[in-house]
């Protein structure tokens, strides 16, 4: 099988063949059966909902994030309208808001005069009046929803998606669309909408596919938002602006009403700054009340405690590539840990190289299913997104075939190493945010293609469905954003964001802020 990275959006880059021995191949199944079983084991039809404090803002209203917005509401110095009132002013006057918000959505000023009433009359649900944004293929009823393309037109939704409904039925708010790369697999210059430029640094990218999810977060446009993570689509942009970002565990949140990039490795997830806003609002979005999940990030507020846990510390792939920033910074993180009580677990070395391979056949095979009959229109194109979608169209059957099992053997490959260690924590993404106007990182004064560094850390976890999740560390040699990611076993959702929660109690990496000029 000839396995085909995607190129730097223009030019094609080939790379070596993966050999296969037919007899370590694996039951293809067996993947989507142990997440299936870890997402309802001990399932209940309710979610916990966490306690919420009662508390006056101590800072700007744009600037909190969903913990501290639930206990101005209940306080009563904050209601969900003047809330939105903010956040809508501040997106229609800034550079950030012009780029990475591409449309409201209609009725949400009325859904925050509801949220007004409720908190008012005791009548508050557990995410009342928290306003979110949703990435562009995600359906919103009434809502425009374009996947980033000129193919779609002007469709509007009729439906909200399961996983907006369920954040609806808690009472947040959708109220605004955010940015994709085209049908999130796009180059960063995207051919309806354009680029969204880095808060941080107007010269280097936010990173996709969820590229104005991440870009309004740093910027303070919105306390959270939703995205979805193929490759590492959360991720990235969590990891270069600075903010929190979780790919849950394989379907532990609903597809249903999200465009398909690639079904076998499509996640939904949310975004946010902190990993605690993350817990407040992951038991709301799940599956089937998932109540076991729930109760785990309801114990977070019981017992956060980290001492006894076992980390995992990978010795290759994660760490080559990397910057040395960042891995100063990851190494900073993993003594911080430490420090906390928990145990440092060398890895044994795991050959990552097919199984990342294994993870661009299937997506750019998917991917060239859902869109191959458009050819006849490829100038519509984003150049980014064709080279992909050719490469996709010349796989084989069996090279798909066997991708497929390679993603059952990647799963077990992790699942054995991790057997004696609760969680992994990498690096995250090997250099700070790329430049745009070469499309390069520069990794130790060298630069590399985008694409040979964006997913070298993240596909991996999209392809074997383990819960992955982005948080800050630090900055680089540019003073931009740099993160880790944390990894648990499938199910172990509530692990990572437990993990993460102590880490953020102790370092101020995830309240940094874009200079205000910047934004």
């Amino acid at each position: 099988m000839k396995a085909v990275f995607p190129a730097p959006f223009d030019d094609p880059r080939p790379s070596a063949g993966v050999s296969f021995d037919p007899m370590t191949l694996a039951d293809p199944t067996r993947v989507d059966r142990i997440h299936r079983d870890a997402a309802t084991s001990d399932a209940d039809t309710g979610s916990v909902a966490l306690p919420r404090a009662s508390a006056p803002l101590k800072g700007p209203v744009v600037a909190a994030g969903v913990t501290e917005l639930l206990s101005a509401y209940a306080s009563g110095s904050l209601c969900p309208s003047r809330l939105l009132g903010e956040l809508k002013a501040r997106i229609e006057t800034t550079r950030t808001g012009g780029e990475a918000v591409l449309r409201f959505v209609p009725d949400a000023e009325e859904a925050a005069r509801d949220s007004d009433r409720r908190l008012v009359e005791g009548r508050a649900r557990p995410l009342e009046g928290i306003p979110f944004g949703v990435k562009d293929i995600i359906d919103v009823a009434g809502a425009a929803v374009t996947s980033g393309s000129h193919f779609t037109g002007d469709r509007v939704a009729a439906i909200d998606a399961s996983a907006v409904a369920a954040l609806r039925a808690a009472g947040a708010i959708p109220f605004a669309m955010t940015a994709t790369t085209e049908f999130a697999a796009g180059s960063p210059h995207n051919p309806r909408f354009g680029p969204v430029t880095n808060p941080h640094d107007r010269s280097r990218w936010t990173g996709g596919s969820s590229t104005g999810s991440g870009a309004a977060l740093a910027a303070r446009l919105m306390p959270l938002a939703l995205g979805t993570d193929t490759g590492g689509s959360i991720r990235v942009p969590s990891c270069w602006c600075g903010t929190t970002g979780l790919k849950p565990s394989r379907d532990l949140v609903s597809r249903q009403g999200v465009a398909p990039l690639s079904w076998t490795l499509d996640h939904v997830g949310p975004m946010a700054r902190s990993a605690e806003d993350i817990a407040r609002v992951l038991p709301f979005m799940i599956r089937d009340g998932a109540g076991r999940l729930a109760r785990q990030v309801a114990a977070l507020w019981d017992n956060g405690s980290v001492e006894g846990l076992r980390l995992g510390v990978p010795v290759n792939w994660f760490t080559e590539t990397v910057d040395q920033h960042v891995l100063d910074n990851w190494q900073s993180a993993l003594r911080q840990l430490e420090a906390l009580g928990c145990r440092l677990v060398p890895l044994a070395p795991i050959d990552m190289e097919p199984l990342h391979e294994a993870g661009w056949v299937i997506l750019q095979s998917e991917l060239a299913s859902l869109h191959a009959a458009r050819l006849d229109r490829a100038e519509l194109f984003d150049p980014g997104l064709l080279h992909r979608l050719k490469n996709g169209l010349g796989f084989s059957a069996r090279d798909y075939g066997e991708a497929l099992q390679r993603r059952t053997v990647a799963l077990e490959t992790f699942l054995l190493a991790m057997g004696e260690v609760d969680a992994i924590v990498t690096p995250g993404l090997g250099g700070e945010a790329g430049d745009l106007d070469n499309l390069t990182i520069d990794v130790d004064g060298q630069s590399h293609a985008f694409q040979s560094i964006i997913s070298r850390n993240t596909m991996i976890f999209d392809v074997t469905g383990l819960p992955a999740l982005m948080l800050p560390s630090g900055v680089g040699r540019s003073g931009l954003p740099t993160g880790i990611q944390i990894v648990g076993h499938p199910g172990g959702d509530a692990l990572c964001l437990r993990l993460a929660r102590a880490f953020q109690e102790v370092t101020d990496f995830h309240r940094m802020m874009p200079g205000e000029d910047a934004v």
